[in-house]
């Protein structure tokens, strides 16, 4: 079986790995820190919007179960990539929507997936085609969080059951029987 890499940042990587764990074909999903200048660099360096990293999540995928695409459209669906910089009340460079692709194949979807989710945006979409860069993993205590605490923490709880509340009514095909 071969495994692909994806790397999206969508706002709070915590609400973003939330989405992905539980998907067909996805293997892994890790929290870190991507697109930034200072090697490898804390939470707190990068909460403070002055290393230029953004929360992200790296999915390791089967393509023959899940694909590339199919990612994207889910990315798109549980997201807002109209808001620069910014998801809901978290702000700053650090929560800004990016993809990441790591071949040139990834690159063109990552266009095309733009195109597609713009038909359903009233307004432009901003999310940015970044390139590949070095990838920092988030510490420990950020990996799987709404999977061990997340329901403790009012703020995963207002915005973490929406976001997959959009992926069952949009994908539930695609989502892994418990």
């Amino acid at each position: 079986m071969a495994e692909e890499i994806a790397t999206l940042a969508g706002g709070c990587f915590w609400c973003t790995e939330a989405v992905y764990q539980n998907l067909k074909g996805v293997k892994a999903v890790e929290s870190g820190y991507i697109g930034g200048t200072l090697p490898n660099p804390s939470y707190e360096q990068v909460c403070s919007g002055a290393t230029g990293h953004a929360e992200a999540i790296r999915i390791t995928y089967d393509p023959a179960a899940i694909g590339y695409g199919d990612l994207l459209d889910i990315f798109f669906a549980t997201h807002d990539p109209t808001t620069l910089n910014r998801q809901g009340n978290d702000i700053g460079t650090q929560y800004r929507s990016a993809i990441f692709p790591h071949s040139p194949e990834q690159a063109a979807e990552a266009k095309a997936g733009i195109e597609r989710a713009q038909a359903d945006q009233a307004n432009p979409i901003v999310t940015a085609i970044e390139p590949d860069a070095p990838w920092y993993p988030a510490e420990d205590y950020h990996q799987k969080y709404w999977e061990r605490v997340g329901d403790r923490n009012p703020y995963c709880m207002a915005v973490i059951p929406p976001k997959l509340a959009k992926l069952r009514k949009g994908f539930a095909e695609r989502i892994e029987a418990p």
